[in-house]
């Protein structure tokens, strides 16, 4: 199940990590836990990534406008 943002998905890494941390996780649900963590991380690698692209993209159209001007 995808997150629906970079947030939701944060906060579900976070609780995650928190939840192995304090020992709250049994071992029948260690495997999944990481499993799940694994797949937020990559979420939330490609969201930065494509966020990266656009700002990339935005300041590239503001620099070639700024230049005509």
């Amino acid at each position: 199940m995808e997150p629906q943002s970079y947030s939701l998905a944060f906060e579900e890494l976070q609780r995650i990590v928190s939840e192995m941390e304090r020992g709250d996780v049994g071992i029948d649900e260690l495997a999944v836990n990481v499993k799940r963590a694994a797949e937020l991380i990559q979420y939330c690698k490609n969201k930065l990534k494509a966020t990266e692209l656009d700002v990339a993209e935005i300041l590239k159209q503001l620099e070639e406008d700024g230049d005509g001007a």
